[in-house]
């Protein structure tokens, strides 16, 4: 209890002193414009100013947490765009926060549509980066810095969508809700608690999911997915104990080599291969921009999950094993005490990925099977991430979004897809409410880097992203 006072109170603290510290975003419609005209912003480059502003702010958990100072950006530029204060609100949790704010439709009897996305990234070590990753870099085309790609460009890019649609009059019939949460990265409690205040929702769309792939020598685009499922994440924990004693008396059991037995059946035991009905448009669709060997498999996978050859192709290809079925692997491993005794416990934590329908307790009951020795005890670590089923593929929702690309970027294809990673969404589709990944960047395989050192995003997206969201956030709000 004195831990999250103390929190609260400093983040208190740090919303007085950013309060008084940010200045008017550049560009800021002014109070009541005498024409809109006039008054027009610029809205990629008022875009690209606000990312550059989050990038700046240091929004990683733990001490000096800076997602605070994000929100109340965040909340002046949505103000200054029309919003009213009453209508953004920011909250306090534990050592972040999180925005809701709301756009009132004409039609208060319509669910409203949420525009969802997170305002904390990963951690970053300015000693191993080229530039400072929380000193925002234009250079060379490309915007450099951490949440470059993830996702603060995406965020400010919403944000900036919505201004452009007050300044051109468009009113709402649904009301339009944007939110953020503040560790989408690594709890997310405050994920969890916006879903269950927004589980009255029509339907999400998730900025931080989906996208578009760029060929890697043109640089011409080739295809966008949205995305409807996600895996979910469980990291579960193997622990063997043994008596232990002088190494140089060996003995069984030890420790160490149960452990290595276990880990090594549950990796020659994979997952059952599945599909759901993204991903089998997926492999149907994106067949057509792969390698001969790689379409045939995904063709003859999507027409039958059970073709071992196609699975060993697919299992066999980074890019693709993750989209086959529920995936895990050992990351981290420790054992023994003293290098002259025989160990009394070893440890290893085994990361999955798990298809959407399972639950994490479903793959516990799994691994403790393929483990095969009661000697291993086998935990679930609670982790953020929430069981989900896929969300459907609704009519409107494709429609929108083929729509809505194509106005950007005309003739490119548009099809289904599923995340191997989790994101806010898995709270939403736990609440009943569909979420779909339908982020607008595109981006170049080679030049994905989120998570990694030197994160990047090409400045290329900017006019036909903002081009993207304006006509599909009015498609779904009507």
């Amino acid at each position: 209890m004195t831990v999250a006072k103390n929190r609260l109170g400093s983040w208190h603290g740090c919303m007085m002193v950013a309060a008084a510290a940010l200045t008017m975003i550049p560009g800021s419609l002014p109070a009541a414009p005498a024409k809109a005209e006039i008054a027009r912003p610029d809205a990629e480059n008022y875009a690209l100013d606000l990312a550059k502003k989050a990038i700046a702010l240091r929004s990683v958990e733990g001490q000096g947490n800076q997602t605070p100072q994000v929100a109340i950006l965040f909340k002046q530029a949505l103000v200054d765009s029309g919003f009213a204060d009453s209508d953004v609100t920011i909250t306090p949790f534990e050592d972040t926060a999180y925005l809701i704010a709301r756009w009132p439709g004409s039609d208060p009897r319509l669910k409203p549509l949420v525009i969802s996305g997170h305002m904390d990234v990963v951690e970053a070590k300015p000693a191993d980066w080229q530039r400072d990753p929380f000193t925002a870099v234009v250079e060379n085309g490309y915007l450099f810095g951490r949440g470059a790609s993830d996702m603060k460009l995406s965020g400010a890019l919403g944000i900036s969508a919505l201004r452009e649609l007050r300044r051109t009059g468009f009113k709402p019939r649904r009301t339009i809700i944007i939110e953020f949460s503040g560790d989408e990265e690594t709890a997310m409690k405050t994920s969890a608690i916006i879903a269950a205040k927004l589980k009255d929702a029509e339907l999400v769309l998730n900025l931080d999911g989906g996208g578009g792939t760029l060929d890697d020598k043109t640089g011409k685009p080739k295809f966008f997915t949205w995305e409807g499922a996600e895996k979910i994440y469980g990291d579960y924990e193997l622990t063997v104990t043994s008596p232990g004693g002088h190494s140089s008396a060996p003995r069984k059991p030890n420790a160490i080599d149960q452990l290595a037995a276990a880990l090594v059946r549950i990796a020659d035991h994979p997952f059952k291969p599945e599909l759901n009905d993204l991903t089998r448009d997926y492999f149907t669709k994106a067949a057509l921009y792969e390698a001969p060997d790689i379409a045939a498999a995904m063709r003859a996978f999507a027409a039958d999950p059970t073709d071992t050859k196609a699975i060993a192709v697919l299992s066999a290809n980074p890019t693709f094993v993750g989209k086959i079925g529920t995936t895990c692997v050992t990351t981290m491993i420790s054992g023994g005490h003293a290098p002259n005794a025989l160990p009394q416990r070893a440890t290893a934590n085994i990361n999955c990925r798990i298809f959407p329908g399972h639950s994490q307790a479903d793959i516990l009951a799994d691994l403790k099977a393929k483990a095969d020795d009661p000697a291993v005890s086998i935990k679930f670590i609670e982790a953020g991430s929430t069981a989900a089923d896929a969300s459907p593929m609704r009519s409107d929702l494709v429609s929108a979004v083929e729509t809505s690309i194509r106005k950007a970027y005309p003739g490119v294809p548009v099809f289904a897809s599923m995340a191997s990673g989790a994101s806010d969404s898995a709270n939403f589709r736990h609440e009943g409410v569909p979420s779909y990944g339908v982020g607008p960047i595109f981006s170049k395989p080679s030049d994905r880097f989120s998570h990694g050192l030197n994160e990047r995003l090409s400045l290329a997206n900017l006019r036909p992203a903002i081009t993207y969201l304006t006509s599909l956030i009015p498609a779904l709000s009507e």
